[in-house]
């Protein structure tokens, strides 16, 4: 491999490893978010150039940081007309604390994060909740606006000005970047949670690329979730949430085989799940329940363990995980819970019902537009034979799905109905 690509691979592992700490650092540093995100930006361009010339850095996040930090000093510097703006260069000017992901607080927080402290200020209950959640993917995580409003299933155009409109009202209103005093978590605990939920699921089952799952966004979505455990270790969703990611992660190395494809749950290799993440989690499921307090993250783990404690596909408790689908879908009126629980009764009560289910969500239409919809609509039709309807299913599905592991799944479904 030329020293070029040599490069060009170590800043796009790079940008996956360290974008959201380099901007979350500068967003602490200068308050401001646009600039944040230019300068850090600018730094992994100037990476490129000047990696290629003078070799990767031993620390790359290190070099980011302080380039990128560099770009906004020069930037307020030319910007600068008046005694507070100074100040904010002055600020900016000073020692930066050791590069990592944790620093002293300095607020009697505890909480030594700068991710999490950008998520706790995303979440601010001055935004709509759709609001925090998706500026907290865009700038934690790098994600683009395409694959955020792909996750909420809203157009493109409507998630771009979600987005200019939060960072706007962060700005104007004057929002601290910093984590509230303890009384006031509660009120953002929701926003939180979701944020850290979402970056999990991005990296589970990514919505478009090569690669179905993203290790890095996996792992940094299970460490925030323990940093948030250890801060609220009495919030029984929080402990649920923390399960949820484990349970789910212990099957992840199973989800694609050598060549990369998916895997379906039913033909994984159970002897391969990783046992202590999903032991953990279940430990961790059974604290939370014992709060007494249930909620959907909860109901979720609790659904993720009775497939991971199944010793095999067909001893899957379906019945049980379509009952807690129907709590789920009580707590959380969303189409795609529906959907979800659409699978269970499928599999529980044969697929006659799980088509019906489906049926009312292709008639509702809040799913147009989402693969899976008809995708779950072809697995039921081929498992009760319909191959025809199922083929023309798939061929639907295929129209809509953008992550290649995903389409090559589908395609191989669709050959094996034109096969009978």
């Amino acid at each position: 491999m030329s020293v070029a690509n040599d490069v060009e691979k170590a800043v796009a592992e790079a940008f996956r490893e360290e974008w959201g700490q380099v901007v979350a650092t500068l967003i602490r540093v200068t308050g401001d978010w646009d600039l944040a995100e230019e300068c850090a930006q600018d730094a992994f361009a100037q990476a490129l150039d000047r990696w290629r010339r003078d070799g990767v850095p031993r620390r790359p996040g290190a070099w980011l940081t302080t380039t990128a930090r560099n770009r906004a000093l020069d930037v307020l510097r030319r910007e600068a007309v008046g005694a507070a703006k100074l100040r904010e260069v002055a600020v900016l000017a000073r020692d930066e604390p050791p590069y990592g992901p944790e620093h002293d607080s300095g607020d009697g927080s505890g909480v030594q994060d700068d991710r999490l402290r950008l998520i706790f200020t995303c979440c601010h209950p001055a935004l709509p909740i759709e609001a925090r959640v998706a500026l907290t993917l865009r700038t934690l995580a790098g994600l683009t606006t395409p694959e955020i409003a792909r996750a909420f299933l809203v157009p493109e155009a409507t998630m771009a000005q979600r987005l200019v409109r939060a960072k706007r009202k962060i700005r104007n209103a004057g929002i601290p970047y910093r984590i509230p005093p303890a009384h006031l978590l509660p009120e953002r605990t929701t926003g939180v949670l979701g944020v850290i939920y979402l970056l999990f699921n991005e990296g589970y089952a990514a919505t478009a690329g090569a690669d179905l799952v993203r290790t890095n966004l996996c792992a940094e979505a299970i460490r925030l979730a323990r940093v948030l455990a250890r801060l609220m270790p009495d919030e029984p969703e929080v402990l649920g949430l923390l399960a949820l990611l484990l349970l789910h992660d212990a099957r992840r190395h199973t989800r694609v085989d050598a060549a990369g494809d998916l895997v379906t749950l039913e033909d994984q290799d159970r002897t391969a799940w990783d046992r202590a993440a999903a032991d953990e989690g279940a430990a961790l499921l059974e604290t939370a329940l014992r709060r007494g307090r249930p909620g959907p993250y909860q109901i979720q783990a609790a659904i993720a363990a009775c497939h991971t404690t199944a010793p095999s596909a067909e001893d899957t408790d379906w019945a049980d995980i379509a009952a807690l689908y129907g709590e789920l879908a009580r707590l959380v009126p969303s189409a795609v819970v529906r959907l979800n629980r659409a699978v269970a009764v499928g599999m529980a009560d044969g697929t006659d019902a799980g088509l019906a289910l489906v049926a009312e969500l292709e008639a509702e239409g809040d799913l147009a537009g989402y693969h899976l919809l008809p995708a779950t609509r072809a697995d039921l039709l081929r498992r009760s034979g319909r191959t025809d309807e199922a083929a023309q299913a798939y061929r639907s599905a295929l129209e809509l799905v953008e992550n290649d592991a995903e389409r090559r799944f589908l395609e191989r479904r669709l050959a094996e109905c034109r096969s009978g």
